[in-house]
């Protein structure tokens, strides 16, 4: 069969890599894509909101399975356009999709549902906000209600701080609608993890967990990024802890979608923060989360494009994963998540010893074909061993062999993880 992957990050690279594994897969498209793709994909020169366009290719190249990557085409309905001309899609409908398109929807359901999640208010008046904060004091978290590219949540330690970002998001705009309504969260302390599940339905299938590193420097410095690196497994969050997770977050949440009348299909995500009470909700998220499907899909032993297939039918695939861990480090534009520039020359890369994988997101080739900085978080290279202290200094070894004056990359990718495995 063959398949078409809609996006063009890292994560996308990372599915189509899994996708083009398969022996049931005959050719990969991925659309738009990026230069870097070409290893394990066709790029495709459509963007992901020509949703007409992309329908008609899926039609004339007789695509067996589409799988939508990025959140915005999800809220954009693309998945329901698809299934409503009988194409195989593994992505939510846009009702379902809600559950990351505005963090009051997801947090309403988690207050209906009983689903543990740090305690809120949502507003849309500065004033009412202001007093709030004023009421409640830092250390606080805010929200911007809709999408922001993983830049719309701030965690500000000081009143200071939250009076800036408060200002910034409601008065300024910052994020346009996005902003127009904010969450304020009680601040909660904890490991945290990323957990994603093949959803239909009721129906939850979970992958392994990973943990993610959101802020942009090291020792968890500086602002919050999309992801600055990730691993899987997470070795000292016990499988008790995970268990739980699945059993009072992520089934419940999928069953409250069905009850809702908003039936998710496709890869539910749950950032989670472990507090003394257990397991909590920090986010929900509709499709697979970057970077962790970086490391998450390289542990993954069972085809990708037929446990997709199978879920899709309403089936329980049973998924095998290597026991070895992942680590990956995101390399980023220097500036990033702020302002940063593009277009600066990427050399050494073909010298990368080829057991790391290198996942491109933000890269693009000049017109003499060097491959150049084109977005904010620009490659992620991962290593599978034993250990994810023996997978750790492989990556940094191997990012050595990278020079661009444009990229930076944090050096302690997995080092809390590391010392409490060996303390």
């Amino acid at each position: 069969m063959k398949t078409l992957v809609i996006g063009k990050g890292g994560r996308e690279h990372a599915i189509c890599r899994k996708l083009s594994e398969s022996p049931s897969v005959t050719k990969t498209y991925v659309a738009p894509g990026n230069p870097g793709m070409q290893d394990v994909a066709v790029p495709v020169a459509i963007s992901e909101n020509e949703h007409d366009k992309l329908i008609q290719f899926a039609k004339d190249n007789d695509i067996t399975l589409t799988v939508i990557g990025p959140e915005v085409p999800l809220l954009e309905g693309l998945a329901d356009r698809f299934e409503a001309e009988g194409l195989k899609v593994f992505g939510p409908k846009k009702s379902a999709a809600l559950i990351e398109g505005s963090k009051s929807f997801a947090k309403d359901l988690m207050k209906k549902y009983d689903i543990p999640t740090a305690d809120y208010a949502v507003f849309s008046t500065y004033d009412e906000a202001k007093a709030y904060l004023e009421e409640k004091g830092a250390p606080i978290v805010l929200k911007a209600d809709g999408l922001a590219a993983g830049k719309g949540v701030t965690v500000a330690m000081t009143m200071d701080e939250a009076q800036e970002t408060l200002e910034e998001l409601l008065l300024n705009g910052k994020f346009g609608e996005a902003s127009a309504t904010v969450v304020m969260e009680e601040f909660l302390t904890g490991e945290e993890i990323s957990l994603m599940a093949f959803v239909n339905g009721e129906n939850v299938i979970p992958l392994e967990a990973a943990q993610d590193h959101k802020r942009a420097y090291d020792g968890d410095q500086g602002p919050n990024t999309g992801g600055m690196g990730a691993y899987s497994p997470v070795p000292h969050i016990s499988q008790d802890v995970i268990r739980e997770s699945v059993e009072k977050i992520l089934k419940p949440a999928a069953k409250a979608l069905v009850s809702e009348g908003r039936h998710f299909c496709g890869v539910l995500y749950a950032g989670l923060i472990i507090t003394d009470q257990g397991p909590k909700v920090i986010e929900f998220n509709a499709r697979f989360g970057d970077p962790e499907t970086q490391v998450v899909l390289p542990r993954m032993k069972s085809d990708l494009a037929q446990t997709m297939l199978s879920v899709i039918q309403g089936e329980t695939p049973e998924i095998l994963w290597d026991e070895q861990a992942v680590l990956g480090v995101v390399a980023a534009s220097v500036g990033y998540p702020n302002d940063y520039q593009k277009g600066y020359v990427i050399s050494g890369l073909e010298d990368i010893d080829t057991s790391v994988q290198v996942f491109h997101a933000g890269t693009n080739k000049d017109s003499e074909g060097s491959f150049i900085t084109d977005g904010g978080r620009v490659l992620l290279a991962a290593a599978k061993a034993d250990t994810l202290g023996e997978a750790q200094k492989t990556v940094y070894t191997e990012l050595e062999k990278i020079k661009c004056e444009g990229l930076f990359y944090r050096k302690d990718i997995g080092h809390k993880a590391i010392e409490r495995v060996f303390s």
